[in-house]
């Protein structure tokens, strides 16, 4: 799946994940003040090119305000709902179990989605934008799918069953 793909389809959340996100979003939000007073603090505290605790504190506002950042776009793209209830295919918010090919009895089972719903989940998450994630959209139980791993290898799985995710 393409990002141009992931932008048209959007990004599949359950309402417990979606909640979650906000949560953390309102309170890096909420924490902005406390941030910018904290820096001032330590901006007093003299000569700036030695001041170890003021560059902690712009260091930490920066990846306070990426991931707001991230949030945000994560959130505005976020389709919250139901999985599906029935799956023939592999798609967003089903569970897909797989064998890898050579070894039938080396099996893995995950949801397909986005990885902010790993924390609602005992499955593991593979996003669809992942090499074996972006491989298996559309694949159907019984089905071969080859994809290239990050380490450059080829590897090929079958798909063994797709079911509806249910959190």
């Amino acid at each position: 799946m393409s990002t141009t793909d992931e932008q048209d389809q959007g990004i599949w959340l359950t309402q417990e994940a979606h909640d979650r996100l906000k949560a953390e979003l309102d309170e890096l939000v909420a924490g902005r003040p406390a941030m910018a007073a904290e820096i001032n603090a330590r901006r007093e505290e003299g000569d700036l090119k030695e001041n170890g605790g003021y560059h902690a504190a712009k260091d930490e506002q920066g990846k306070q305000e990426g991931r707001i950042r991230q949030l945000t776009d994560l959130l505005r793209k976020a389709r919250v709902g139901e999985p599906p209830k029935t799956a023939t295919d592999a798609a967003l918010g089903t569970v897909i179990t797989i064998a890898f090919d050579g070894d039938e009895d080396d099996t893995e089972k995950f949801l397909l989605g986005s990885r902010e719903i790993a924390g609602t989940t005992e499955l593991s998450v593979y996003s669809p934008e992942s090499a074996l994630g972006s491989a298996i959209m559309g694949a159907k139980p019984g089905s071969s799918v080859t994809y290239t791993a990050p380490n450059g290898k080829e590897i090929t799985v079958k798909v063994l069953a797709v079911e509806p995710f249910v959190p």
